[in-house]
């Protein structure tokens, strides 16, 4: 017993995790999918912006689509977390409905030393989970 035990220490051991290290955003960016994962974070976390304005303004969806003057159909890709593809004049649109303007930021991105090519970012005021990542804000006029 004692000898499979060393064994398997033994192997447990010689393992080496190749991203011992790094940061999960190196990682993405090793698999080439970094700015792909980046816009769904960012989608979802706007879609969920918008949707918890809707219901603090106690808007249904097709109150919503008029005041957008836009279609429910529209509406409900814009509130859809995994359909990335969204116009600035729409999510201006949306943000206007709910009284409130887009703030967009490019700032320079954090380097670290073992960091590939810098990415230029959108920033807002957003959950702490989401600091790192970049944003789009909704905010009150």
């Amino acid at each position: 017993m004692a000898k499979v035990i060393e064994k398997r220490v033994a192997k447990i051991a010689t393992r080496r995790n190749p991203h011992r290290g790094t940061s999960f955003d190196d990682f993405l960016k090793e698999e080439g999918i970094f700015e792909e994962v980046q816009a769904k974070a960012l989608k979802r976390a706007l879609a969920e912006q918008l949707e918890e304005s809707m219901q603090a303004a106690n808007l249904t969806k097709m109150k919503m689509a008029e005041k957008m003057e836009t279609s429910r159909s529209q509406l409900d890709r814009v509130l859809d977390p995994d359909n990335v593809s969204i116009q600035l004049d729409t999510l201006i649109k949306a943000a206007r409905a709910l009284d409130k303007t887009v703030e967009i930021k490019i700032r320079k991105a954090e380097v670290r030393e073992h960091d590939g090519p810098k990415y230029a970012t959108i920033e807002s005021k957003s959950t702490e989970a989401l600091k790192k990542m970049p944003r789009i804000s909704i905010r009150k006029k």
